[in-house]
């Protein structure tokens, strides 16, 4: 008996373009940070690349957007989620490409992340510098996600730049015009991607359970982006009071995150508005403002800390969480 032909392994590559300064440009070479983001479309992105549409396998070029990442906002985020929702379903693709702003990447990544929490790769990736720079680092940084999306076993979403492999709970912009700017400390990156190949040091961004759980994923589809649960930032420092915290409320503010001073720690003005805030139906969280680090938990805590996150991605997962809790 003639055995059955195993399937061929997935080989479509699905760039999905947001704009960014990765499709930037600028009116001389030499002008690094006065350039107008999201003017170069993804197809002239991979020839820049030396990856023109049909090489290295084929692949499918989407271009979803054309903004400025410091614009980023929920119906692009849902329009995202959709698309890759879509691409991640077929059997013929091994994952996904993002070309994305460096300012809210961390959010759009750890947003993705929590919705999807995909088997196969979603890789976004940046630049620093415009397209039409003497020397741009977008070209690389899309190879090397290309590299990244290829590699078998390789699954959740991830971001990579500078040859750096990042997971999205961890990864941080923490420099203004470094073209190397992010950074996953203290709990370090997935990899590096060397010549083309993957080295990694961690294990990759863990799925979702079988069989995957949809409510999240639908719940975000289906409801509009004006009808997320609104959830703002606040920050705690010297001088800090209660104001801003009865404003939010006046105004039908689901959620509040507050990025505290050390572990945690409220002014005490701002505490006592937060603590009325919760009483009155408000989810509250604490964060921390520090760079590194997380919020630990103490037995005389009055506020519910942000489990590790983030100020910025405890935002995004208080909002989801507050989404699947709406009727």
């Amino acid at each position: 008996m003639t055995p059955a032909a195993s399937s061929p392994p997935p080989r479509r590559i699905v760039v999905l373009g947001t704009g960014g300064t990765i499709a930037g440009r600028a009116t001389q070479s030499s002008d690094n940070i006065g350039y107008k983001a999201g003017e170069v479309g993804v197809a002239q992105l991979l020839e820049s690349a030396g990856t023109p549409q049909g090489g290295h396998g084929e692949m499918v070029l989407e271009q979803v957007a054309q903004v400025d990442s410091k614009d980023m906002g929920f119906a692009l985020w849902q329009q995202l989620a959709q698309r890759c929702a879509h691409w991640l379903a077929q059997a013929d693709v091994a994952g996904v490409v993002i070309t994305h702003g460096t300012d809210t990447v961390e959010e759009s990544a750890f947003f993705l992340q929590t919705v999807l929490a995909p088997g196969k790769p979603v890789v976004l990736t940046c630049a620093m510098r415009p397209s039409t720079a003497l020397v741009p680092d977008g070209p690389q940084n899309l190879v090397d996600a290309m590299a990244v999306a290829r590699t078998p076993g390789a699954r959740g979403v991830m971001v990579v730049c500078a040859g750096k492999i990042h997971s999205p709970h961890d990864v941080q912009k923490v420099h203004s015009y470094l073209v190397d700017p992010f950074s996953s400390e203290p709990a370090g990156l997935l990899g590096v991607v060397e010549e083309g190949a993957v080295r990694r040091f961690r294990d990759w961004p863990a799925p979702a359970s079988e069989p995957h759980p949809q409510t999240l994923l639908e719940r975000v589809l289906s409801t509009p982006p004006a009808a997320w649960p609104r959830v703002e930032l606040l920050s705690s420092y010297a001088g800090a009071n209660g104001q801003m915290v009865q404003a939010l409320m006046a105004q039908g503010v689901r959620g509040i995150v507050v990025a505290g001073t050390g572990n945690g720690t409220v002014h005490a003005e701002l505490h006592e508005a937060l603590i009325q805030a919760v009483a009155a139906g408000v989810a509250v969280q604490r964060s921390t403002r520090c760079l590194f680090g997380q919020v630990l938990a103490t037995a005389a805590d009055t506020l519910t800390d942000s489990q590790g996150l983030s100020p910025l991605k405890a935002r995004i997962h208080l909002m989801l969480a507050l989404l699947t809790q709406t009727p």
